[in-house]
């Protein structure tokens, strides 16, 4: 099995080390973290394990390049700009997004009619050029046909990723399992960016209210575009998410606050900012996603000062 995984930063090296005993692997990455994995190996601590493995790595693929499965990983805010890049390598094949937010697999779809959509539900850190501590993991790897359905090829790359030593699952509903995640994201992810706090803070009654609110406004427009999720109303996803997913990432600080840190795009706009925009299409009104869309955009705004500010 012939594995190319695009894009490939915390997420998709830590994917690309645990498929490497059991694929062919190439990932497309930067040349810092090419050049350790040549000399030294990709090291991996944390839930995953702790490895130093080795696999073909360098920031373009080898030529020819036969691929049973594409796995985007990149930031969804590069999304377009590595479908264009690397289109003729899309075209045709079995691609896999495993990245966050909502839009990822429409962009993806108008580059293959063959597209996977997928969650993961990690926390990756960064420890070095080619280090990465996997620190939580808060449910299995899903993967579904985009927009719906499973198949043969679905089937067969859950199958890898377990042989690999993965938890994951197909569904036949992947919109589901997108929109469960993204509830998820937006209820944590940037409020735990703006206060500078890991995830376990965000259960203070204060900041919990807000959470109330991202998440009824965010269930609204998930309903209104027909998306059917495990819980029956907002009332039961917070339950859900207080009791199950909170305890399980309570340590994890978001990925939007090391980007904001660094001074880097955020994933904002595929996160609340895609449910604000979205409840806008629908009439639906999202107050309280729009105004954190707002408040992230301002603070990515301030970009290197604000980073140099805080180190």
């Amino acid at each position: 099995m012939r594995i190319l995984i695009l894009g490939a930063g915390a997420v998709g090296l830590s994917v690309a080390a645990m498929l490497s005993p059991v694929a062919t692997v190439h990932a497309v990455c930067r040349a810092r973290h090419a050049r350790v994995i040549a000399a030294e190996g990709f090291s991996m601590s944390g839930v995953w394990g702790g490895a130093r493995l080795r696999f073909s790595a360098a920031e373009t693929p080898p030529d020819p390049g036969d691929w049973d499965y594409v796995i985007v990983a990149c930031k969804s805010t590069d999304t377009r700009e590595l479908a264009e890049r690397f289109a003729p390598v899309l075209a045709g094949r079995e691609v896999v997004s495993l990245q966050n937010g909502l839009g990822n697999e429409e962009i993806l779809a108008g580059f293959t009619d063959r597209v996977i959509g997928g969650t993961i539900i990690t926390g990756f850190e960064w420890r070095g050029d080619a280090r990465v501590h996997v620190s939580v993991e808060a449910g299995p790897i899903r993967l579904g046909r985009f927009p719906a359905g499973t198949d043969p090829a679905v089937e067969g790359l859950v199958s890898l990723l377990r042989a690999a030593g993965l938890k994951a699952e197909s569904t036949p509903s992947i919109r589901t399992a997108l929109w469960a995640k993204t509830l998820y994201n937006c209820a944590l992810n940037p409020l735990g960016a703006l206060l500078g706090v890991a995830y376990g803070a965000l259960s203070h009654p204060q900041s919990w209210a807000v959470i109330e609110e991202i998440v009824g406004e965010a269930r609204a427009v998930c309903a209104a575009e027909g998306v059917a999720l495990p819980w029956p109303d907002a009332a039961a996803y917070l339950e859900h998410l207080r009791t199950v997913q909170l305890p399980a990432t309570a340590g994890h600080h978001p990925s939007m606050l090391q980007d904001l840190q660094r001074g880097r795009p955020t994933e904002i706009d595929f996160l609340n900012g895609a449910v604000a925009s979205r409840g806008a299409a629908l009439g639906i009104p999202t107050p309280v996603n729009a105004t954190l869309a707002r408040l992230i955009r301002f603070r990515e705004s301030r970009g290197g000062a604000a980073a140099a500010a805080e180190s």
